[in-house]
């Protein structure tokens, strides 16, 4: 059990360094890491995948709080382009936890094994350039709304805060890089609070054979420890996202996240 706390402070340490520092990879982490340890406790197999996903999103509750808070500071969060974006996370969310919570684990499996890769890939040669010139002004409109539910969605099945596809997406709309990370941290909350919302529902409709400590699919033992750290260090990655161009690290956690993606094809 003592084991358990630390792998899950190490694993909320480093989840929350990514979110505050590019906004991506978090939730990937966590995912990965508790594909691996949920079955030393006692987790039947069938829905291994499907508690990794629940508990990675209710810790993001906690971190993208602590991120957003940080990023909100230093004038890094479009409140107005969250406001656009965040109805259609909250659909996109609920019904995504839906959907996977009635899927089989392989299959969310190797779901989240390909999106490890995609996002690597987007790392590492992904070059975004903006559809518009940079401006001040925040992105609104029925756009985001659609583009909301399709983050929600994908994030839910893979357990994530939506980063690696929010943040592509303000950049392109032409907005700054590093207010895109803030802004997506407060996106990740809406998302994180409606899919884990969803995987409670889908747990309890579908699973009645899983260990005490379960809320539907969340865990909450694994919550408070990966939450815990997360909060604590998301506030660094933060400043460093302020401090460095970022882009030799993003080279490094693309490596990670083909790291991860492994991890999780071979956690089966």
């Amino acid at each position: 059990m003592i084991l358990d706390i630390a792998l899950y402070l190490a694993v909320g340490a480093a989840a929350g360094l990514l979110a505050g520092l590019l906004g991506v990879g978090g939730g990937l982490i966590i995912v990965a890491a508790l594909a691996w340890l949920l079955p030393l406790r006692g987790f039947p197999a069938d829905h291994v995948m499907h508690v990794a996903l629940a508990t990675s999103l209710a810790s993001i509750i906690l971190t993208s709080v602590s991120s957003t808070r940080s990023h909100w500071k230093r004038g890094s969060v479009l409140w107005p382009s969250v406001k656009a974006l965040a109805p259609g996370l909250v659909v996109g969310g609920l019904g995504g936890a839906q959907i996977a919570s009635h899927l089989p684990s392989d299959a969310l499996r190797w779901f989240v094994a390909g999106y490890c890769l995609i996002a690597a890939a987007q790392l590492r040669y992904g070059q975004v350039k903006p559809g518009r010139a940079e401006t001040d002004a925040p992105p609104t409109g029925p756009l985001l709304f659609a583009a909301g539910v399709v983050i929600g969605i994908v994030a839910a099945l893979v357990g994530i805060g939506g980063g690696s596809m929010t943040v592509p997406l303000l950049v392109w709309l032409g907005v700054a890089p590093v207010r895109a990370v803030g802004t997506s941290a407060a996106c990740g909350f809406a998302i994180a609070v409606a899919s884990a919302l969803g995987f409670v529902h889908g747990g309890h409709a579908v699973a009645s054979d899983l260990p005490p400590g379960s809320l539907g699919f969340v865990y909450l033992p694994a919550v408070a420890g990966i939450a815990l750290a997360s909060i604590v260090v998301a506030p660094q990655g933060v400043r460093l996202a302020h401090a460095l161009s970022g882009a030799a690290l993003k080279q490094v956690f693309a490596a990670f996240l083909v790291a991860m993606g492994l991890v999780v094809a071979f956690s089966g």
